[in-house]
């Protein structure tokens, strides 16, 4: 198709060109591993465990994180690439990993202060550091999803809504 849609060849090329009207999600993957404590300093003990269970252990427990970046917008016409995805990496590794990776999320991760560490909490902090970083990358890629993997069997998503 033609840059309008009409489906005509190039040209110059005599290739289809493709509609750039189209709307494409393009995700990146990346791991940590992290220590957190689920426990709510205004409760008791007995309840910290009633509500958490073996969350709210005294001594920590960690997980193996799978971190799932989504972004969408039209391909580039000069790459055809919606986001330049070693970018996209960089991006996430310098301003999220380098700061979770074998940390404590309720010590010494900046950003969760005064929070609950919470998969839900971690997630949307992580959209807030990302969210206005992708608006300002070259290409007019947004961001659309943060999934976070915190077992392969618990995870959670967030929109930014």
């Amino acid at each position: 198709m033609s840059m309008d849609g009409s489906g005509q060849r190039n040209p110059t090329t005599g290739n289809r060109e493709t509609n750039y009207k189209d709307l494409i999600y393009v995700s990146r993957t990346e791991h940590f591993n992290a220590a957190h404590k689920l426990y709510n300093s205004a409760w008791s003990k007995e309840k910290n465990l009633e509500v958490f269970g073996p969350c709210a252990n005294e001594n920590w427990h960690g997980h193996n994180f799978e971190l799932i970046v989504t972004v969408k917008g039209n391909p580039r016409p000069d790459t055809g690439f919606v986001i330049d995805l070693k970018k996209l990496s960089r991006l996430i590794r310098d301003k999220v990993i380098e700061k979770v990776d074998h940390k404590n999320l309720n010590v010494d991760v900046d950003f969760m202060t005064g929070k609950m560490a919470s998969t839900e909490n971690l997630a949307i902090e992580i959209w807030r550091i990302l969210e206005p970083r992708i608006r300002e990358m070259e290409g007019g890629a947004r961001l659309h999803r943060v999934k976070l993997y915190e077992t392969p069997r618990n995870f959670v998503e967030y929109f930014g809504d």
